[in-house]
């Protein structure tokens, strides 16, 4: 077993990522756990932690732990303060000492950033935003962070000008799987040509939007609609809206999509659709890369 340096932590809602790093700044080893925030008590989240990274600790030395993400929320291990926009994404000069009961252990979160008017928050895309910056230092223009709740944040001189957040994975999920519509959703198939035609709709008539999902059920019973042309149908549409709403952001705006691959892929196909050449790069390549470019500042704490 080789020895880690320090860990490296992405704890979201759902799931949690643990990297361990070499003194290089290299990640060696990898683990991954369903143990997100969301199914964890306070007292929960060290022991969860120290399951995954125990054999890496020694009793000669103390180990150095950086976290991002929702584990700095106030339902998290210990909440870390939000940064007001505009700000540069937080470093590890910014983050927060956690108290642990295991010795071994040196805890810090990353705090998240908030914006005042209009309100709006992000935990653990800020580290994205740091890990994008840190390979591309000169970026101008706009961040597409697609999930459950999609972040659109414009970036100016190393800065974080101003955000919005579209909450389209989470209204997905709950229309597939809770609303009348899950009756004629398919599971995993996906016809691109409906997503398309989604996009397009959702575009010319935003207002129109409550009216044009329910035609996703009437397609089905009517119209002969598949399930897999109505699971894009419905992706497309709620996309669609948020294009539109999101339009100030990228509209003649330089791009890059930061995501997993398949959402990514719908968004920049939706992007390029609307005559935007969008970049795409790995969200968790760039997580790791904002954990290692904090925990450079974070030397001098530790």
């Amino acid at each position: 077993m080789a020895d880690a340096a320090w860990i490296a932590v992405d704890w979201g809602t759902s799931n949690l990522r643990v990297w361990a790093m070499d003194a290089d700044g290299q990640a060696f080893a990898a683990y991954e756990s369903d143990q997100g925030m969301g199914v964890l008590d306070r007292d929960g989240f060290e022991a969860t932690l120290l399951a995954l990274i125990a054999p890496y600790l020694t009793v000669e030395r103390t180990l150095p732990v950086l976290c991002c993400g929702m584990v700095g929320s106030r339902q998290g291990w210990a909440e870390a303060a939000y940064l007001n926009t505009p700000c540069t994404p937080p470093d590890g000069q910014t983050a927060t000492r956690v108290p642990a009961k295991d010795p071994h252990i040196s805890v810090f979160i990353l705090p998240g950033i908030k914006q005042i008017s209009p309100p709006d928050v992000m935990r653990g895309e800020e580290t994205q935003i740091a890990g994008y910056l840190a390979a591309t230092p000169d970026f101008d223009g706009v961040l597409c962070l697609p999930g459950t709740h999609t972040k659109w944040v414009h970036i100016s001189l190393g800065e974080v000008i101003s955000f919005q957040t579209f909450m389209t994975g989470e209204m997905f999920a709950l229309l597939s799987k809770q609303s009348v519509l899950r009756h004629c959703i398919s599971v995993g198939e996906f016809d691109l040509s409906c997503f398309d035609d989604g996009i397009s709709d959702a575009l010319a008539r935003p207002q129109s939007l409550a009216a044009q999902l329910f035609g996703v059920r009437a397609g089905a019973l009517v119209a002969d609609l598949q399930p897999a042309e109505a699971r894009a149908r419905l992706s497309g549409l709620l996309i669609g809206a948020e294009l539109s709403g999101a339009r100030p952001y990228w509209l003649g705006q330089n791009v890059a999509i930061i995501g997993g691959g398949g959402l990514s892929k719908l968004y920049r196909t939706a992007l390029a659709a609307q005559g935007v050449d969008a970049t795409a790069v790995n969200v968790s390549d760039t997580t790791l890369r904002g954990l290692k470019a904090a925990y450079e500042s974070l030397k001098e704490k530790v």
